[in-house]
This record gives structure tokens, sequence and C-alpha cells, in this order.
């Protein structure tokens, strides 16, 4: 996802958000239509696509650490529009839809992104450096919204299973937000220099930054494309009911799909980020779109589900919890050296292949 040699943004780029707004007034026009969500379908996977391009752009532009925020949000927003539309459906039973996105988006990153990052990075580098203040204090961040966010609700006793109560929803929403403000203030202002990439590493990092005007263009083609997949979402839930019940695929697999679908863009960058020796980069991006999935997911559908006095089941089951708890841990041990290899890159893959394996044969 680059510019090309002329310095233009790709066709594709701009193409994209245009055939969605033309599916948009087509299905205004015409109404539902099998054919036509079926486009529609095609059309927001395509935009996701240029959305995050457009913020790349401008991430470029506004320099590390800030640009990692930017597609963290970006990625967020569309992530949230998803799993809203969908709990908005009537046919199947969503409640706990913001919970199975959340830990698998979790477990995609943290496992799946991470570890083809370091197995990648490994095998062309041999070994790769970041800085350890950096990723601990985003695991640290990563390790408290979990669970309080997602582990906790199995605990509680004001209300019956995995739900919280009313206050105590509203509680874990202001929490997680509190947290993520608070891991973005010492990212760009206190400990600024903890994300910085290490000197000496990068084989791309003294590319010349998008002008002024690219990078305000971007801008606002990436508010378009937002826009038209927030307007596309409801698209998404017929043929991802379908395709769970053809696969006969439990009802968590359905945020397995979301998640998949609104990090894969931001994971092809991480990749191509420790490929290119910039593994700071890397972690930077796939450690802050794990912590902006649930600092600003969990209270975003926590607000919606009061709004709409809607069911929101947050809480994970014994097995998720063994998952996510291996995660953290390794996580802790692979990052906590500052050094990295192609070992802690198989590791990683090992637990995510059987996140992904249990997500179908639970």
């Amino acid at each position: 996802m680059a510019m090309t040699p002329s310095g233009r943004a790709p066709w594709w780029s701009w193409a994209w958000p245009l055939v969605a707004w033309v599916v948009l007034l087509l299905g205004a026009v015409v109404g539902a239509h099998g054919v036509l969500d079926a486009l529609a379908g095609a059309a927001l996977i395509a935009t996701v696509f240029a959305a995050v391009y457009h913020a790349e752009v401008v991430a470029h532009r506004v320099g590390e650490p800030f640009g990692t925020i930017v597609l963290a949000v970006a990625v967020t927003v569309i992530e949230v529009a998803l799993i809203v539309s969908l709990m908005l459906a009537p046919s199947l039973d969503k409640s706990g839809l913001a919970r199975d996105t959340v830990f698998a988006a979790v477990m995609i990153v943290c496992n799946g992104v991470v570890g083809l990052c370091l197995l990648a990075g490994g095998a062309r580098h041999r070994e790769q450096g970041f800085q350890v203040a950096g990723a601990s204090a985003a695991l640290a961040v990563l390790a408290a919204l979990t669970v309080l966010s997602l582990v906790l609700p199995g605990y509680t006793t004001s209300a019956p299973g995995p739900f919280f109560s009313t206050s105590q929803m509203v509680f874990a929403g202001i929490a997680s937000l509190v947290l993520y403000v608070s891991f973005i203030f010492v990212q760009t202002v206190r400990h600024r220099d903890y994300f910085l990439p290490l000197e000496g590493t990068g084989t791309d990092e003294h590319a010349a930054p998008p002008s002024n005007r690219a990078a305000w263009t971007s801008l606002g083609l990436l508010l378009v494309c937002l826009v038209a997949v927030v307007a596309l979402a409801k698209s998404l839930t017929p043929m991802l009911d379908a395709g769970v019940a053809w696969l006969q695929a439990p009802k968590a697999a359905s945020g397995v799909v979301i998640a998949t679908l609104v990090l894969l863009p931001e994971g092809l960058s991480a990749l191509k980020a420790a490929r290119a020796n910039r593994l700071q980069t890397s972690l930077n991006l796939a450690l802050g779109s794990a912590l902006a999935t649930i600092g600003l997911t969990i209270p975003a559908v926590v607000a919606v589900s009061l709004w709409l006095h809607q069911p929101l089941e947050l809480g994970l089951g014994p097995k998720e919890q063994l998952l996510l708890a291996i995660t953290l841990f390794i996580g802790v041990i692979t990052l906590g050296t500052g050094r990295t290899t192609v070992l802690q890159g198989v590791v990683h893959l090992a637990i995510f292949a059987t996140f992904m394996f249990l997500s179908v044969v639970p």
C-alpha cells in the first residue's frame, strides 16, 4: 500500500470508495436485493482497504508515534460500525458479538500479526531490536484492559452469568477509555521516545513523507471511506449469517470474520514494516490497534447497548480465558528483552493457529 512512483495515489484508493457510494445510491433507489447485497459486501471490503491506505498516508505525514494512532482510530471506527450494525440485526442473538470480535482482534493482533512480523523480520534480518519500555507499557495497558473488560464479568455477582450490571458496564466503559487515553498521552507527550524506532534500524525509515496536499486529500478521502463503510455495514449481516450457518461454525466465528476483515490491511502494513527492519513501527501498529480495539470499542458498544436497551455479554469462557492468559504471558516473555528472532514468531503463530482451530472446532 504505497504511492505510485509519480507520487500519486493508486487508482483503487479513490475508485473503490466511489463504487461504494454508487452501490449505496442504487440501494436507496432499488431497495434490498440479493445481487445488490453481494455487491455492497464486496464494496465494503474494498473500501476498508482504501480507508486504511489513506490513513497510512496521513500517518506517514504526521510521523511516529502519531501515525500509528491515526491508523488505530480509523480501524476502530470501522470495527465499531460493523459490530453495531450486526448488533442491530434481528436475525440471531448478537449479545456476545462485541466480546467475540474484541477477543478475536486481540488474538489476531497479539499472536497472528505479531507472530508473522517476528517470523518474517527474523528470517530476513536474523535478529531485530525495539524499545522495551514502549512494548512493556503497551502490554501492561493491554493486560489491564482485557482482564477488566473480558474476564471480570464472569466473576461479578450483581448480574447473573458473564454479564455486567448497568453500573458495572458504565464503569468498565469509563475505565477502558481512561486507560487508553492515558496510554495515548504517554505515547505522544510524556514518553514519546519510548515508541520511536531505534537508531540505525529500517531500510526505508527516511522515505520522504507525502506533501501537505496529498495528506489533506487522503484525510478527506479517509472520511469519505469511513462514512461509506458505516453505511454499508448492514450489507455484511446476511452474508455473514449465511456463511456461518453453511460452515456450521459457532456464532463466535462471526467475531473472527469481522476482526480479520478490519485488521487485514493494517496487519499487512505491520508485516511490511517488519520486513523493512522497522520492528518498532510494526509493534506500534500491532499493539496500538489491539489497545484501540478494547479501549475505544468497549465504551462505544456499552453506550449503544445502554441506549438501545440490548443485552451485552462481555465475559469470556474458560477456554478463551486460558488462551488470553497464555497470550499475555508469552507476550511478556517475547517482548521483555528488546530483541527477537524467528523462534518467538513461531511460538506466537502456534498459539494463533490453536485459536483459529478452536474457533471452528470448539
